[in-house]
């Protein structure tokens, strides 16, 4: 027998959540196999970062068909301060001929020693590992091991391409533990700020670890099916994303279900409700997100290229777990996650002053002089990006001193006239006798000799006076690729990669930054319905990358001492600014509409948006702008510089343009911001209620 309409219906709601629960754990135990894998696909050579069409991309492809595969280049560099001893190059000489017997090398070491006395250098080479990073990895440790077995008062430092790859890669392989513990603690922190309960603050913490767990498998499919390249840097920035955006759909979502439980006396209702009310700006805003990142897709740079579909499913994954998981785990629990400020059935808030009432107040007094202040301060923020230093070199890409930036270092003081690292050259072998002649006529080049054959190939192997990545040494390989053109060899080698990445990234910005303006413009248009409010959001958010990038080009060098900046850092920082700072904006412009339409006019409906949106927009730009901002703890000058200026970029937008500039020039323009649509021509039919006040930085709904 059945029980009453009434109880039947309850047992269906309290179903739902259980229900969506087991979904979710048969989803996590068939991403599980394949979230533990991304690791094993990850790629950080330069290389790998490369189109197929750059030069350096065509070298390393056919140094792995020539025989022995990709060469594995190394430096030993043996130095003691006033001159090294005759035991001092015996022991170098003994430590050497015992990695020759130990190793399949290319070619017998020979020393070079500096005209001052305090240095020897041999190179050393190495085709075994082939193209297989844990090969090269081993290899190189294995070396030093031998190498830095020596007396006291000689230093010994392996350096070269191949240390230099080795101890990049092993920055990326420690970044995910850290990284992810680090994000955990700074969400956490400012969640129990935020909601000031000991309980309330796991749960959306929680179901940010399931999210990202589950685009970690999701990462690892779209690589095997579509071949998508997956970086540290990548897979760092997915984390961050899907711990920064989910949080951000969190706290709106339960700032909603919290007032929805003052009026709806069932959490399964209040959660209903609270979906309903703030479920479309979610999707929305995590909508054009997602349409911003992957136009990324038109990047020609492999890594940006990749990062696009990866931050996507990082945003999107997030969105799943907090449109589903998140309100079946909060209507479980039940009010008691609230505890101690548990919001009672029929009970009101307690009223206090409201800080972005105060803001809207002060905005709406003299908006044209508020927005011209606010337009003038970040205009010369943006002249600071003039004081942004050159492109970073590969040894001054980490905040430490590993032992193979150690070696260059010593190695560019000893040998100052003298290029440490060789230019490859890639030329058929019909044609080698020719190439050969080509470089060694090449200016700034003092020695061009064959190598190995193979395929149809041959290598030669360039040295050049100039320092690696220096201007001198970047004009030489320009020239030796205009006097090869036209005999189908390709130059390539580290300093190549390094200059076809900047190349590739210069390429990528011209692409690819309309195209994000392009597409968010259009979500926006079909959002709001509007062209003047969109293009204002557009103008804010341009304005706020452009002063993020100032205060970098402030800091960097002077404060951070950096030697340089990632050629990716103006596309990635514009892109994903862009695609966060409009996602605030539509909270904002979103709930303003929705006033006017309700009969407001446009400047009361705009104090009213920022008084009601005010507290969850600068609660989610707070953790936004935290999580970013643990990059600039990792051990990388590429991550430190992107996570600086999205962190700097986001509390702009929050704190400043959102709460000041936006609400201003929607007080300036009236229903002009609503042209060409129909609020642009309708006339207020109620007067705006007077704003009640909200507590300061509190979610609001």
């Amino acid at each position: 027998m059945g029980g009453p309409p009434g109880t039947t219906a309850r047992r269906r709601k309290h179903a739902v959540p259980w229900t969506l629960l087991a979904l979710w754990v048969a989803v996590l135990a068939l991403a599980g196999p394949f979230a533990g894998k991304l690791g094993d696909v990850q790629k950080d050579r330069a290389v790998d970062y490369l189109p197929a069409s750059a030069d350096s991309t065509q070298v390393a492809k056919i140094q792995d068909r020539l025989p022995g595969g990709e060469t594995t280049e190394l430096v030993l560099v043996y130095h003691r301060d006033g001159g090294l001893t005759a035991a001092d190059r015996e022991a170098a000489g003994g430590q050497v001929a015992a990695i020759e017997r130990e190793f399949e090398l290319a070619a017998a070491p020979e020393g070079v020693p500096s005209k001052s006395g305090d240095t020897l250098m041999y190179p050393v080479a190495s085709n075994a590992p082939g193209q297989d990073e844990k090969l090269r990895d081993a290899f190189v440790n294995d070396v030093r091991d031998i190498a830095h077995d020596t007396d006291a008062g000689m230093s010994v430092e392996v350096g070269g391409p191949g240390a230099l790859a080795t101890d990049a890669s092993e920055v990326y392989q420690s970044l995910d533990g850290p990284l992810l513990y680090t994000t955990v603690a700074v969400v956490a922190l400012l969640l129990i700020l935020i909601y000031r309960s000991p309980f309330l603050w796991l749960v959306p913490l929680a179901v940010a670890g399931v999210a990202d767990f589950l685009s970690m498998g999701v990462a690892y499919g779209l690589h095997q099916a579509f071949g998508t390249t997956i970086s540290g840097q990548s897979s760092g920035v997915m984390t961050i994303l899907v711990f920064g955006a989910g949080t951000d759909y969190a706290l709106l979502i339960v700032s909603r279900y919290r007032e929805e439980l003052r009026r709806v006396e069932r959490p399964y209702d209040a959660m209903r409700a609270a979906l309903r009310g703030c479920g479309p700006a979610v999707l929305a805003s995590s909508g054009t997100v997602a349409a911003g990142l992957l136009c990324l897709l038109a990047a020609g740079l492999n890594s940006s290229r990749g990062m696009g579909p990866l931050g996507a499913v990082g945003v999107l994954c997030a969105l799943v777990a907090m449109l589903t998981l998140l309100p079946a785990v909060l209507v479980l629990l039940g009010r008691r996650v609230f505890w101690p400020l548990v919001p009672a059935f029929g009970s009101q808030p307690k009223e206090r002053k409201s800080l972005f009432s105060a803001m809207g107040s002060s905005a709406g007094r003299r908006p044209l002089t508020v927005l011209g202040v606010g337009a003038v301060l970040l205009g010369a923020l943006a002249l600071g990006a003039l004081n942004l230093p050159g492109a970073v070199k590969q040894e001054d890409s980490f905040t430490t001193t590993p032992d193979s930036v150690a070696a260059m270092k010593t190695l560019a003081a000893a040998y100052p006239e003298t290029g440490t690292q060789p230019i490859t050259v890639i030329a058929p072998t019909g044609g080698a006798d020719e190439a050969v002649r080509t470089a060694r006529d090449t200016a700034g080049v003092t020695d061009a000799r064959r190598g190995r054959s193979g395929d149809g190939w041959t290598e030669i192997s360039v040295v050049a006076k100039a320092r690696p990545q220096s201007a001198a040494e970047t004009a030489i390989i320009e020239a030796l690729r205009d006097g090869l053109d036209g005999q189908g060899a390709y130059v390539g080698g580290p300093s190549a990669e390094q200059l076809d990445l900047k190349d590739t990234n210069s390429r990528d910005r011209l692409v690819v930054v309309p195209i994000v303006l392009a597409a968010v413009l259009l979500v926006l248009v079909a959002l709001l319905r509007s062209l003047i409010a969109p293009l204002l959001l557009l103008v804010a958010v341009v304005a706020v990358w452009g002063a993020a990038l100032g205060i970098g080009g402030l800091v960097f060098g002077p404060v951070f001492g950096f030697e340089g900046t990632d050629p990716g850092l103006g596309l990635l920082s514009f892109v994903f600014l862009v695609a966060l700072g409009v996602d605030y904006g539509i909270f904002l412009m979103h709930r303003m509409r929705e006033e006017v339409k309700a009969g407001a006019e446009t400047g009361a409906a705009a104090l009213t948006a920022l008084r009601t949106t005010g507290g969850v927009i600068a609660s989610a730009g707070l953790v936004l702008a935290a999580t970013f901002a643990v990059l600039t703890n990792m051990p990388l000058v590429q991550l430190v510089e992107l996570g600086f200026v999205i962190a700097v970029g986001v509390l702009l937008d929050t704190f400043l343009v959102r709460t000041y500039l936006v609400t201003s020039a929607s007080l300036a323009l009236g229903r002009t911001v609503w042209w060409p649509g129909p609020l642009a021509r309708r006339r207020p039919r109620t007067p705006a209620a007077p704003p009640a006040e909200e507590p300061a930085l509190t979610p609001a709904p």
